[in-house]
């Protein structure tokens, strides 16, 4: 024993500062039987889904024609004027400029997304869920008091930068405390709040705006959004698999073993670079480990194959969310476009996207699979719901766009399970985050605007829907490339930052969930 500290002693200091921090692995079961809590899996399920809900029933809600209304029009050979209604009666909005408001808060989800992604390297996530939260309940009462388009669109920005931290990091919570044997059903269940929070979106929308006035619907989505926002700030944090939240730099040297294999190999001089970042210099640290992760990205090509094919499918399924309401009241004459809209993309939406999980489940749930899952059901909505703008009769459109609809919305929970099992555990808030970000600047931010440009081109909005619904094919085409690349499953990695770093302290101040 006197020998041993002889040697530990003998160490010179220099060498002993120079060495990474490592600590003593924590056995966290333990403490979670000692300290058991109410919150558990299937509770942080339910919170989050209504969260999720609430985001979407906002989409909904700016889209429905009870908040978004209609522009001004008048007959010429009449010369009657019919008042314009909602947002864009009252702003006096042209189609572009109404497509733009629809896409506004793509602005800051997409800046603030990787921001948050990368602060949950060195701040609990679930405390970054709490301040984004808190940013969203501000910006949406900000949208009831706009009194202007300019003053509207900024409200709508602040609300993408309140919803970025929410849409990164909620999906590895989940997917960390999912059973083993449902993680895809449990993906689906999340996912599945989007569509149903868009039909919801589309009714509470309607119902408020032609009662109490559009600025009414947005004050009533703050309202049931505000405790979330506290919760966030009050629970304890919970752990997220990967990260030690008070070591920023230990990440970074993990990343950089992941890109380089080798942590000798990547020096600046003859320092090696996680050396080189110790100092206090926290914001070049971010962008390095920003840096470091995006490249981890880019050279996985199964990420970059499912986000391509990601980026497709929401195109049309963005501009079906904000133009199917006005398609189908200028197409089939429904009066009640806002509720038949709603209640199709409600049913389907929750049926297709849990069958799609449980579909994957059963299957196993590989990568392989799940592409194998997206193509084919994308083919075959993309068939349906191209074939039902084709016919002129409402009850055929409406009997084929529900199923092209159930089919397609079958993909959400197996597209997010490769997002999140195709990258090092680390790396999934930075994957979900990239994700978002490039299928709404390339999707969905840029397809509402030029379904507006397109149909007042064409000014026929059969035509117009039939070339949006084509895109499908591109997407189904993209998913299939992806069953003939070579995948690793790589969510169970062990990252030296899971064994090594996480001090009693840290532990304390964090939890996981209890199995149930």
């Amino acid at each position: 024993m006197r020998n041993e500290e002889q040697s530990i002693s003998s160490v010179p200091e220099e060498e002993a500062a120079a060495r990474p921090p490592t600590a003593v692995p924590i056995d966290f079961t333990a403490t979670n039987h000692l300290n058991p809590s109410w919150f558990t899996p299937k509770k942080l399920l339910v919170i989050f889904c209504v969260i999720n809900l609430l985001n979407y029933v906002d989409r909904g809600a700016i889209g429905s024609n009870g908040v978004n209304g209609n522009k001004r029009i008048c007959t010429k050979s009449t010369g009657i004027c019919t008042p314009g209604t909602g947002i864009q009666g009252d702003f006096k909005l042209n189609n572009f400029e109404d497509g733009i408001l629809s896409s506004a808060f793509m602005v800051g989800l997409l800046v603030a997304s990787p921001v948050f992604a990368s602060f949950a390297k060195s701040v609990n996530p679930f405390r970054l869920i709490g301040v984004g939260l808190s940013v969203w309940t501000v910006a949406i009462a900000g949208c009831g008091f706009s009194f202007d388009f300019w003053s509207i669109m900024i409200c709508r920005m602040l609300v993408g930068v309140g919803e970025a931290s929410f849409i990164s990091l909620a999906a590895p919570f989940i997917d960390d405390n999912a059973p083993a044997d449902k993680k895809t059903a449990w993906l689906g269940v999340f996912y599945m709040c989007i569509p149903a929070g868009v039909a919801v979106g589309y009714v509470y929308g309607g119902l408020i705006g032609e009662h109490l006035g559009w600025r009414y619907a947005f004050f009533g989505e703050a309202i049931v959004m505000l405790p979330f926002a506290v919760l966030g700030f009050i629970m304890k944090p919970l752990q997220l698999k990967g990260f030690a939240y008070d070591r920023p730099m230990v990440p970074l040297r993990d990343m950089l073993k992941e890109v380089t294999r080798d942590d000798e190999a990547v020096k600046v001089g003859d320092t090696p670079m996680w050396e080189k970042f110790k100092c206090s210099c926290i914001s070049s640290s971010q962008l390095s480990v920003f840096l470091i992760d995006m490249k981890a990205l880019l050279v996985e090509k199964v990420f970059v194959v499912n986000v391509l094919g990601y980026i497709a499918y929401n195109f049309v399924i963005g501009a079906y969310s904000y133009w199917g309401p006005k398609a189908g009241y200028n197409i089939y004459h429904m009066t009640n476009a806002d509720l038949v809209f709603g209640g199709v993309t409600v049913v389907t939406g929750i049926l297709g996207s849990v069958a799609g999980g449980y579909i994957l489940d059963h299957m196993t749930s590989t990568i392989s699979n799940a592409f194998k899952l997206l193509s084919t059901a994308t083919f075959l909505g993309a068939v349906l719901c191209f074939s039902a703008f084709c016919f002129k009769s409402l009850y055929v459109f409406l009997v084929l766009f529900a199923i092209g609809e159930l089919l397609v919305f079958a993909t959400q929970g197996p597209v997010n399970y490769i997002c999140l099992h195709c990258v090092n555990p680390s790396l999934r808030p930075m994957s979900m985050a990239m994700s978002t970000v490039a299928i709404h600047i390339f999707g969905d931010v840029p397809s509402s605007p030029l379904f507006g440009v397109l149909q007042d081109h064409l000014n026929n909005w059969r035509k117009t829907a039939l070339i949006l619904t084509s895109i499908l094919f591109l997407a189904a085409a993209i998913w299939f490339i992806g069953i003939f690349l070579h995948s690793v499953d790589r969510f169970d990695e062990v990252n030296e930052v899971d064994t090594e770093t996480t001090t009693a302290t840290e532990r304390s101040n964090t939890r996981q969930l209890l199995d149930e």
